[in-house]
């Protein structure tokens, strides 16, 4: 939704008009964290997940799958491929994303949740894989 081909941004508005598309079901999941689109996604949301996992284990998986799609060149949306040089050795890398994010993203989610535009959400505040694996459980037993 967010990149066309040869990893340029979709203009605002097209991005905005996708997720509202995207968002018009009577059930969906949204996967990631876009600013610029918070404000759709929250609006319509009734839970946010939050994936708080310690920096270590973050850049490790973060590592290990930008690695492999690297190495094998796998095709990730509109013909766009991560490389090696974009990957390890630019300013664009997804790993330069992750270490001027991830302390900034810590705190500023649970501030966001405090915000009374966001009164109607129930986050669930998930801290490691293992949380996000008894949650994901009993949430799918609340289901049936």
């Amino acid at each position: 939704m967010q990149w066309e081909p040869n990893w340029t941004p979709a203009e605002p508005q097209v991005f905005r008009d996708r997720v509202t598309a995207a968002l018009s079901g009577d059930r969906w999941v949204v996967d990631g964290n876009y600013s610029a689109v918070r404000d759709i996604v929250w609006g319509r949301d009734d839970t946010v997940v939050f994936l708080d996992y310690p920096f270590g284990l973050v850049m490790g998986r973060l590592l290990r799958r930008t690695w492999r799609r690297s190495l094998h060149r796998e095709e990730l949306w509109n013909g766009n491929r991560e490389t090696f040089r974009q990957s390890f050795f630019s300013r664009d890398s997804i790993l330069v994303w992750l270490l001027r994010t991830y302390w900034k993203k810590r705190k500023q989610y649970p501030a966001l949740f405090r915000q009374s535009e966001y009164a109607h959400l129930s986050p669930v505040h998930l801290r490691s894989p293992k949380a996000a694996e008894k949650w994901l459980l009993s949430y799918k037993q609340h289901l049936l």
